[in-house]
């Protein structure tokens, strides 16, 4: 290790056995063959607590849909929103900030997207790590991407990251990463987290370039972060939510029994999921500025916004 820090004396050797590792052979994504901005930021935002085999199928169905950012920008955002709950693609409010960043690239940057991490972030929805996933992918232009999987190869493979309370992923990361080479690093050692070092190792099997380098294949202890679950979306609020989505993209409008009877089967007016839990998912629709919500004299409907 060096003096300086949780590095071996030779990254360059580090760097290369991984990059080449990656470059050999590794799991093939659409917006892996891309640089186009646009597509890395619709394939960022739809994997976002969202299993990659469900993401695929959408990102090429959105893309024949909406091929550029000219065409999402000028989309109806109910079609945009309906598309995203149709496909289970997670919250739909990310669909409308997806929307919303399209129409700034068009109405603000000229149709064309800025390429620096800071610059990325001005977009609706584009927190840091979606903004440095583009720049780094589209641009060649980002720091280090620290993700779950990142922290969990940096974890074990340093020790004097494995020992730490409080450990700097990502001041670490960056000093690992080649100068200039943010696309293709990034990619590799994601792709390292991803298939060889998952929860569970699979060192030998897939060949792990880090192998006579890391702490955690040399001592086998292979403890890592906790890496967050993804929620059960079968009989969660993002399920119902995106069926309520669904049957207001039907119909003009619909009152709150008939949209309850529609949406699962066990509903009862004054039960457990009845008219209160509905109204519950209806108002966090309406403050997603998704759907409009009307209380008459003896009835209350709903319809997209």
């Amino acid at each position: 290790m060096t003096e300086s820090g949780p590095l071996p004396e030779d990254v360059s050797a580090v760097q290369s056995s991984l990059i080449e590792w990656y470059e050999t052979d590794h799991r093939s994504f659409p917006w892996r063959e891309t640089a186009d901005p646009y597509r890395i930021l619709v394939s960022e935002v739809m994997s976002q607590q969202t299993q990659l085999s469900r993401v695929e199928e959408a990102y090429h169905d959105f893309l024949d849909e909406w091929p550029d950012v000219a065409a999402l920008a000028g989309a109806a955002q109910s079609d945009v929103v309906g598309f995203w709950s149709s496909h289970s693609l997670g919250y739909n409010n990310r669909a409308t900030y997806l929307h919303e960043a399209a129409q700034q690239v068009r109405d603000a940057y000229d149709g064309s997207f800025p390429e620096s991490p800071g610059e990325l972030q001005e977009l609706m929805g584009v927190g840091p790590y979606t903004a440095n996933a583009v720049a780094s992918f589209a641009f060649n232009n980002g720091d280090a991407v620290v993700d779950t999987n990142v922290k969990r190869v940096l974890h074990r493979a340093f020790a004097e990251i494995h020992n730490v309370d409080d450990p700097d992923y990502e001041t670490v990361a960056n000093a690992l990463m080649p100068a200039g080479e943010s696309r293709i690093w990034n990619n590799a050692i994601m792709e390292l987290g991803g298939v060889a070092c998952q929860k569970q190792p699979r060192c030998d099997e897939e060949g792990c370039p880090w192998r006579e380098w890391c702490h955690a294949y040399q001592t086998g202890d292979f403890t890592a972060p906790d890496v967050p679950t993804q929620p059960s979306f079968e009989g969660s609020r993002r399920q119902f939510r995106g069926r309520i989505i669904r049957l207001l993209g039907e119909h003009d409008e619909m009152d709150l029994d008939t949209l309850g009877h529609r949406i699962r089967v066990d509903y009862t007016p004054d039960g457990e999921h009845g008219r209160k839990w509905l109204q519950g998912l209806l108002s966090d629709l309406s403050d997603d500025g998704l759907v409009q919500v009307e209380e008459g004299d003896d009835q209350i409907t709903a319809r997209l916004q």
